[in-house]
Formats: structure tokens, sequence, C-alpha cells
């Protein structure tokens, strides 16, 4: 029976157990905020994002997007382009890595057509509604309202017709492979799709099931460049359907679509996520699933475009890494495994980049989002069950993508962090394995391992890329592995190990330079060196960048550097210095040169993962107010809640929760450890609400654009003077109260014992 009060349906999903506390009636709806489009204004050359309109449900196994690119273009929507070539499921976590089981719907009316420039319309930004759980636009050259509203795995599409005798549907399975089957007695068509980029075995299909509420008035098949309006079924490879109708002004004929991994029978499980409910029921709870989500977060004040991007950013985290579980007939979680092409029990999510994710996405689902992430885990102990290997981009399974070992951040951080439900003598032996192992790709396990193990690095002179890159991040992850080794009370030989090897990015400092270089084989470094110079030892930057990355032990670094002052004068010089680079080793200039190029903050590129954390860098060396003047430039000028809204790619969130983290107050500069660095908060009041009931309130009344320093802090009513929180502590639910100023106070926070966590400080 069809919910006679979706409205009342939404209130009482919105007030439902999981989220102990809930948003104020003030803040109820935070989904408003929200702008999908933003970062959709990109193109390979320059990258304001390089996003596109997720219509989904928060981390659901299905995404929906308006497609104006041509099938199999990375780039599906760019907000530049005229025409829409049809509706598209999508799992592209990236243009870069394209996308997976992707089939499209398109309304046409006139000539029945299916070639995709044929039944391509013309549309206007100014007649398109993007929201996080719904989409609808007009199609100009068909008079036809388009409108989606998804669930995780199925959607609601309603069509909204002109009169005529030859409205259809175009149901595009794709090329490389596909099948399709119209059954009109039951106004259905199934098919499934083989296309994808990678990651898959060979059995790899994505079934989908499209059950309309109208008679077909005719129908065709679409097998291979042809039209046949005798045929009903086709397997080819490029199948698709056209099935008719006839339609009044203004009749909606509506569509239940929905999709597996699994099977054809269990697409048609997964349609019973929408049941009886229309659009707008669907479209509701929908809105109230993201408000659930997004409640989490309440921010205050600020103008209405910190609040349209700070919750547009949320809206990012909150999509990948993405479900690729189902639930069977008897109602247990299964998947299908993208490794071995089985139906195994379980968890399973994918569609993320460690690279770019350990750093503050994971990190932030660990503080908000426990429960989720708790999945997670789960999830990654079957990617070592069924493939051997921990992915460190998985999409849909292990690619070679990318250089470091970051499963070890992402596995040591979630326990440390209090996630349970994990197998961790699994987890924990994938670490071990992947840090001792070259992998069947090059981004599995650690590419040139034998040369870390024996020298300590990853030499510049064997034909390994990167090589410096992967010895910083290497080093980095054997400082998790210790940690985690601690945390499990393993053998001390095996902690010690760990411990040293975390040292090992000592190896490549160089104190001529005051830079990390890459090194050779005999102990030289790399000539000639130039820090501009991007790629070749390190990856999509270079040596001003990547110097930073020893999260774990800022500490020695500064003490590499010389000291406090010389380690301040090379932070300050990254933005001191022109955007000069050196890009012969691309043989042309990246994508991500550009960005830093145009953005008018010299060498820092925050357009990119390995510096975003440095800003946070001058709270360890006594200068917290430089941290908290550029953490405001960066909010004010590089994140904007327009479609060219981002300063380089998005990255499965990554970008975004830098700031979402900096816009609270904080920041995880190390992940494998308890603590938060602090910056300042953007917002007058931010309250976090723990899914344990408990709040984090952070109170900053004096904030304003002109009052962006902490001139003091109190922690539940007592000064605190450190620059650093504990998320132990924060568990416990806080009150952080910000005296903030418009001119910087450079007492506070400035003694060495304030400093946050390093290594060696801590030994």
């Amino acid at each position: 029976m069809r919910n006679p009060f979706p409205a009342l349906a939404a209130l009482l999903w919105a007030a439902a157990p999981a989220l102990a506390q809930g948003p104020t009636a003030a803040n109820a709806d935070p989904a408003q905020w929200v702008n999908p489009l933003i970062g959709t204004d990109s193109k390979p050359s320059l990258s304001n994002g390089n996003t596109y309109p997720a219509i989904c449900r928060p981390w659901g196994m299905n995404f929906w997007m308006p497609q104006t690119g041509k099938m199999g273009d990375g780039w599906a929507y760019q907000y530049a382009a005229d025409k829409l070539r049809g509706f598209k499921q999508t799992h592209q976590p990236s243009p870069w890595m394209n996308d997976y089981g992707q089939f499209a719907l398109m309304p046409t009316t006139g000539k029945r057509v299916f070639e995709e420039n044929a039944r391509a319309s013309w549309y206007s930004h100014k007649a398109e509604v993007a929201e996080p759980n719904y989409y609808r636009v007009y199609l100009a050259d068909f008079d036809v309202t388009t409108e989606i509203a998804p669930t995780e795995r199925a959607a609601r599409f309603r069509f909204t017709f002109p009169k005529t005798d030859s409205a259809y549907v175009v149901i595009d399975a794709l090329d490389k492979g596909s099948y399709v089957k119209v059954l009109p007695g039951q106004r259905k068509v199934i098919g499934y799709t083989t296309r994808n980029s990678g990651g898959v075995p060979q059995n790899f299909k994505n079934y989908f099931v499209v059950e309309f509420d109208h008679d077909f008035a005719n129908t065709a098949i679409y097998k291979d460049n042809a039209l046949d309006a005798g045929a009903l079924e086709a397997q080819a490879s490029h199948a698709g359907a056209v099935v008719g109708f006839k339609t009044r002004k203004g009749e909606r004929v509506n569509a239940r679509v929905a999709s597996s991994f699994i099977s054809a029978e269990q697409a048609e499980l997964n349609l019973k996520e929408i049941g009886d409910h229309d659009l707008e029921a669907v479209r509701q709870e929908g809105r109230a699933a993201w408000n659930q989500a997004l409640g989490r977060i309440e921010a205050e004040g600020g103008t209405d475009d910190q609040r349209r991007t700070f919750y547009s950013c949320l809206y990012r985290a909150l999509l990948f890494p993405r479900k690729l579980y189902e639930v069977d007939a008897a109602g247990k979680t299964v998947h299908y495994s993208p490794f071995n092409g089985q139906t195994l029990p379980g968890y399973m999510y994918t569609d993320t980049g460690f690279w770019d994710t350990f750093r503050a996405l994971f990190p932030f689902l660990n503080l908000l989002y426990p429960d989720v992430n708790a999945e997670i885990q789960q999830g990654l102990a079957n990617d070592f069950r069924e493939s051997g290997w921990l992915p460190e981009w998985a999409s849909p399974g292990l690619r070679s993508v990318m250089v470091g070992n970051n499963s070890a951040s992402v596995v040591a951080d979630a326990y440390l962090k209090g996630i349970r439900g994990q197998d961790m003598d699994v987890l924990y032996q994938a670490l071990v394995h992947g840090a001792n192992n070259e992998g069947p790709l090059d981004a599995v396990g650690r590419r040139g391992v034998a040369y870390y193990n024996k020298l300590g690095y990853v030499p510049y002179d064997v034909k390994i890329k990167e090589n410096a890159a992967r010895t910083l991040e290497y080093a980095y992850d054997d400082f998790a592995i210790y940690q985690l080794a601690k945390a499990l009370k393993r053998p001390k030989k095996e902690i010690a190990l760990y411990a040293q090897r975390s040292q090992n990015y000592r190896k490549l400092f160089d104190k001529e330079s005051g830079l990390m270089r890459g090194k050779n084989q005999d102990g030289t470094f790399q000539k000639p060196f130039s820090p501009f110079k991007w790629g070749d030892a390190f990856t999509e930057g270079n040596s001003l960048h990547y110097t930073w990355s020893v999260f774990h032990d800022i500490q020695g670094l500064v003490d590499l550097m010389g000291g406090r002052q010389k380690f301040v004068a090379t932070l300050d010089t990254v933005f001191t210095l022109p955007p000069v680079f050196d890009d012969s080793y691309y043989g042309g200039t990246i994508h991500e040169i550009r960005e830093m190029q145009i953005a008018g903050m010299g060498n820092y590129a925050h357009g990119n993962q390995p510096i975003q954390h440095m800003i946070y860098l001058y709270n360890y060396a006594g200068q917290p107010w430089k941290t908290q003047y550029w953490l405001r430039e960066v909010m004010n000028r590089l994140y904007l809640p327009t479609p060219d809204g981002y300063c380089g790619d998005e990255d499965n969130g990554q970008t975004s929760a830098w700031y979402v983290f900096s816009a609270m107050g904080f920041y995880p500069v190390c992940p494998a450890t308890d603590q938060y660095v602090l910056g300042a908060p953007l917002f007058p009041k931010t309250t976090l609400h723990l899914p344990s009931g408990k709040d984090i309130v952070l109170n900053a009344p004096k904030n304003s654009a002109a009052n962006r320093y902490v001139n003091a802090l109190t922690v539940n009513g007592k000064p605190y003077d450190k620059t650093w929180l504990s998320h132990e502590e924060l568990l416990k639910g806080a009150v952080l109260d910000f005296d903030m100023s418009a001119t910087p106070n450079k007492q506070r926070g400035t003694a060495p014992d304030a400093a946050p966590y390093s290594f060696s400080k801590a030994k």
C-alpha cells in the first residue's frame, strides 16, 4: 500500500535512534545548504573539484547523475555543457578512475531514437534542481521533465511528458558487453551491463530491472547500432531497449529501477527498498536520511556562503567509500567479491584511494561516524581474505594507482580510536603482509620493499618511480603499525622493528638544501636536484610539498632543519615563493601544477593531498597564529559554494574533510595517534553530536572575518594552552570556548610542551 503520509514517515525516519542526539529545530534541515553542483565546472586540464552531482543516499551502493559526456567519458557531467545524454547509474569515484557497472535511462519524444547524440537534449541550469536526494531537469528538445529520487540500491524516476503518441524511454546498457530483455506483460525491462574500467573479475555484471507503471504502446531492441521493433531480447557488445507510450499533456510515467552485482533475482529484491512509495515519499525519505547524517554537525552563524560550503563539503565526505554489499532474501548481508567473483557473506565497501583519504576522511569517520567505519573495517578484513591484500586504491577491486601503504593508517587509526567488531587478527596480519611484500600491482603492498627494508629507503636509481614519496609514506605507515602493535600487545621485538623503521624518513633529509631528496643506492643524493621539480622522486608534488610528510615526528623534522626558527622560515617560504615549477618529468604541465600556479598562494598546492596538513605544522614550532591566519586564507579563497568551488580534485571526500575539520577548528595531522592539532573555528558555534549521545560544543561568539585568531581557549571551563586536543577526552563530551581576536596572541601555545605529539619527543 502506498504511504499516504510521506512527510510523517520522514519525520519518524529523522527521529530514528541511530542518531542519539540531533540538531535543534533551527537547523533541522542541513540538506538545504548542500549544492551537489559544486566542483562540476572542471575539465582534464583544470580541476575545480572534478566532481559530479551524486544523487544518492549517504554511502549508497548506487549513485545517479545527469550525463553530459559521451559514453565512457570520465568527465560525465561538466557544468559548462549544453546537452544531457541520459541519466546514469554510476559508481565512478573519480574521472581519472572512470566508471563501472553503469547504465542509463533517457526520455525522448518524436522520432524513436537510441544513439546518445540523437537522444541528447539541450537543457539549462535555470531549469535544473540538484539536491543530495533528488534531481529534476527540463529537457527542452523533448518537452519532458525528468525527476529522480534514489534509495541505496534503487531509485524512483518520474517522466512528465507532453501530449503525444510517441513518448519513449531509452534504456541503454552501454557497450563492452550487455544484455536486455523487454517483458511487456510485466511493464518491465531487465538486463545487465559489464562495462568497467578494471578491478573486476571475469564474471562481473551489474544486473538491472526497470519497472514502469504504464503499459508499453510499442517496444524496440537496440543491438550493435541497429533498432529492431520486432525483437524483445538482445545480448551484444552494445544492447539496449526503447519502450514507447501514448501520453496526455502533463502525464507522468513512473519507473522503479534497481540493480545488483549479485544476480537478476537480487536486483528484484533490491526494488523492495522502494516498495510502493511514490517519488515524493522516496524523496522525503532520502531528505531525512541526509539530514540525519549531516545533522551530526550543527554549524551556527557565519555567512550563507560559508554554511553552503560547509554542508556541501560534509555531503562530499559522506559519499565514499560506498557500500558494495546487499541484503539477500534471508535478510543477511552479502556481497559480490570484486576479487574472486563469488557471492560471500559480510560487509564490503569500495571506491576510495587511501593515499588521499587516510589523511582526514577516515579520521573524520572515526570521530563522527564510527558505526559506518566499523562496517568498513569488517569489509577490509574481507578484502584481505578474498584477495590476499588490502587495497590502497579500490574501484571496485584492487587498482594500481598512487603510492604508499596507507591501509596501515586506515586500519590502525580505526582501532586506536575505539572502532570494534572487526577481526583484528586478520587485519594485523594483512598490515604486516602488506608492509613486507610487493603486491601483484605496483600500488598494492610495497613497491621496492626489499630496498626499503635493507637500506631504509627506496633508491632513486633503481627505476622505481616516485621513490622518495614511497619512502616517506612507508615510514609513516610503519609508525601506524608500531602504534597498533603496541595496542595489540605484540612481541617487543616486533614493536621495536616498526618503531625503528618509522625513522627512515631521516635517510632522505638533505642538510644542504634543508629538504627531502631522492637518494641513490650508494648513499649519494640524486643530482641534479630542484625543489621545484614535480614528480620524479615525488608523487604529484615537489620536495617543498613532500618534505612535510613526517606526520608522526614533526619535532624530529624540526631538529633536522636546525630548530624552530629555520623550520618556520621554510614553512613561510612555501607561501612567499612565486609559483615556479619544473614540469619536465611529466613532459607538460599537469592539472595539479596549474591549480597551484593560479591559486595565488605561492608554492602552496592545496589542490593536492601531500601538503594539506602543512599549515598546522606552525603549532609544532611555537607560532600557532600563523596556522590560524593561513587556515582562514585557504577556507576563504580556495573553497566556494560554486561550480568552480574547489582548488583541485575533491578526491573521495579528503579535500572536503579537510575543510570540515578546519572549519570546526582542529585537524588530524597524524592519524594513529590520539591527537588533533588546533586551528581556529570558522563559525561562532559548532556542535558535534556524537553517536554516543555526547556533544562537543565549540563556542567562538566573537568569530568574524576580522577575528580569525585565538586569543584564549578554555576546555570545560578550564584555561587550556596546548595546541592539540585529545580524541579520548573529546569523546567524553566537551565544551570549548574560544576567545577570538583580530590580532594574534603570540604568547599562547608557544612553549615546547604545548606542541602536539611527535615520536622523538614521546621517546
